[in-house]
């Protein structure tokens, strides 16, 4: 098995665990980044208070509102990045090797290697896994009404009307979505926000380069005993966290694309593109607008990053334990 295989397999696993555990802070975290009303109370509450709030008028299960397909999105995400990015950090490796080999260089990955390889698996990742992301902030976004008005059944018997009225609307499934956007847009409707998002690369690329460096650091210091889990999962959190604050804005530009756009003459609310989101979103909005919801952005993605991290490492470290295990005679 290669080397970047085990990597994509290990990424995809870490980063399922880290899904499973952060999904409702996420779907809370979208809801905030694509509510364009700030006269809204509910900007005021807390990401826990927003949860119990979803909970309480639409139930526990809207909370992970397109859970299976941000698996899978999850699963096929990771697993195309760190399977990319390996076999990318491989080419560095050896080009860096070469170059020590003319004189050039101490024969390792420097910085700007380590940020133009983990960019360009974010561009690959990106291109391949946008339809699956765009699902699942249409299905995080939707909300569900707890009941039906009784004049929408227009049935004689008052009894039969409120037996009724109890009913859950249609369940709003993967397929909706699908046929959904397909209907607004097209087949090129699946990649909207693309733009946002290929500039969002740079968040995995500061990330990484700074996952990379710290680890790397970490492990001159500790070359005989090797870096614990704890560090691990320190280092994700650190690097997670510097990358998310400077890539935000860009985050809650995607999810105002991706989300089912307002058509109720409001122009304020229906983006035609990225540049006519960021506009309308510094005319009506202000700089606050690009940061909504950010507390509960930083601590998710820094709790996600840091268990895939941790997860990732030691899916790695066993698997690679396992295949060079001598096999008893």
């Amino acid at each position: 098995m290669s080397d970047a295989l085990i990597n994509g397999l290990a990424g995809a696993g870490g980063g399922i665990i880290a899904q499973l555990i952060t999904y409702p802070l996420q779907t809370v975290n979208t809801r905030q980044q694509t509510d364009r009303d700030p006269k809204k109370d509910k900007k005021n509450l807390g990401a826990f208070q927003q949860m119990c709030q979803v909970v309480k008028q639409e139930g526990w299960e809207r909370l992970y509102g397109g859970l299976t397909p941000s698996l899978v999105g999850t699963a096929t995400s990771q697993g195309v990045y760190y399977y990319f990015y390996q076999i990318f950090r491989n080419r560095a490796e050896e080009a860096a090797l070469e170059k020590k080999m003319l004189g050039h260089g101490d024969g390792s990955v420097g910085m700007i290697s380590s940020l133009i390889v983990a960019a360009l698996s974010g561009c690959v990742n990106v291109l391949l896994t946008n339809p699956i992301w765009l699902v699942v902030t249409r299905m995080q976004t939707h909300r569900k009404e707890s009941k039906r008005s009784l004049s929408d059944w227009r049935l004689p018997d008052t009894t039969e009307q409120k037996m009724l009225s109890t009913f859950e609307p249609l369940a709003y499934g993967t397929s909706n979505v699908i046929q959904e956007v397909y209907n607004e847009s097209g087949v090129l409707g699946f990649w909207k926000g693309v733009l946002p998002t290929l500039v969002m690369v740079s968040n995995p690329s500061i990330q990484f380069m700074l996952y990379e460096t710290l680890l790397a650091k970490l492990k001159k210091e500790h070359a005989s005993n090797g870096v614990s889990a704890l560090e691990v999962f320190l280092l994700g959190a650190l690097a997670k966290l510097g990358a998310t604050v400077v890539t935000y804005p860009l985050l809650v530009v995607k999810a105002r694309l991706q989300a089912r756009q307002v058509k109720n003459g409001d122009k304020r609310h229906n983006y035609e593109g990225t540049w006519d989101a960021i506009i309308k979103m510094i005319r009506y909005e202000g700089l606050n607008g690009f940061y909504k919801g950010m507390g509960t952005k930083i601590v998710q993605s820094v709790l996600a990053a840091a268990v895939l991290f941790m997860v990732k490492e030691e899916l790695v470290k066993q698997t690679r334990f396992l295949l060079t295990k001598p096999k008893p005679l």
